[in-house]
């Protein structure tokens, strides 16, 4: 499906990026993706995607920086001969009452979780714009549509990935680049991985399909909003939480 193109994930050694590191790989894009700490996973990764037969490239980038954002999208473009799918997936969480959120704890969060997506796809808009096409894809959060109690960063960040996409999908869809977000609810991954088997069972019990969703069910909404299938969705964010929303 993806053949010949170039894709960027950010975020990508763990969880979801990962997955959908593997799955771009897998409709036969060539890879890069960013980490910040997980230099063995990055390399294991990167073997990982070679192994199906596409380049790849794995970079310690922060995000919150916008020079090294750059650095990182013209080192892409020159390694892996162009750019056509950004996947902005980089994100934080530093979950605390209000009253206990100190102000590195709200600044970290909305300049990597937001100021992240505005740092990669102003760098990478200019491609784009350019050649008169492109793909990208946010991730955003159920939290960022109907809230979560002692999430006020993390909400505040994801709404703003929500507005942001909505209004950057108005501003080149004459250009033939499409917008999109998807929105996850609770994710088996390590973020969740350190909840209590009480409150993991109260969880579930409060999705109407019953279980926690997988990587995989949020790869799979990624890559429908990559397809021909997708071609006529721009600006919409698609909800991957087992209906969790539809209780709240």
């Amino acid at each position: 499906m993806l053949e010949k193109k170039v894709a960027i994930v950010t975020g990508g050694t763990r969880g979801i990026g990962r997955e959908i590191v593997l799955m771009l790989a897998r409709e036969g894009a060539d890879v890069a993706f960013t980490y910040l700490k997980s230099g063995q996973e990055a390399e294991k990764l990167v073997n990982e995607v070679k192994g199906l037969g596409r380049r790849c490239l794995g970079v310690a980038v922060d995000v919150r920086d916008f020079e090294k954002a750059k650095e990182f999208i013209e080192k892409v473009k020159n390694e892996l001969d162009g750019l056509d799918i950004l996947i902005n997936n980089a994100g934080i969480t530093k979950d605390k009452a209000i009253m206990l959120t100190a102000k590195e704890d709200w600044r970290d969060v909305i300049d990597t979780n937001l100021g992240g997506v505005y740092n990669m796809t102003r760098n990478a808009i200019i491609t784009f714009l350019k050649q008169k096409s492109g793909n990208i894809v946010n991730m955003t959060s159920i939290s960022g549509i109907i809230g979560m109690a002692r999430q006020t960063n993390y909400a505040a960040s994801k709404a703003g990935v929500i507005g942001f996409t909505k209004s950057l999908a108005r501003e080149v869809s004459a250009y033939n680049i499409r917008v999109n977000a998807v929105a996850p609810g609770f994710i088996d991954t390590d973020m969740t991985a350190g909840l209590v088997e009480k409150y993991k069972g109260e969880i579930e019990k409060s999705i109407p399909l019953g279980r926690l969703g997988t990587v995989t069910d949020v790869a799979q909404a990624v890559r429908f909003l990559l397809s021909d299938s997708a071609d006529f969705i721009t600006g919409q964010v698609i909800i991957v939480d087992g209906g969790l929303s539809l209780q709240l």
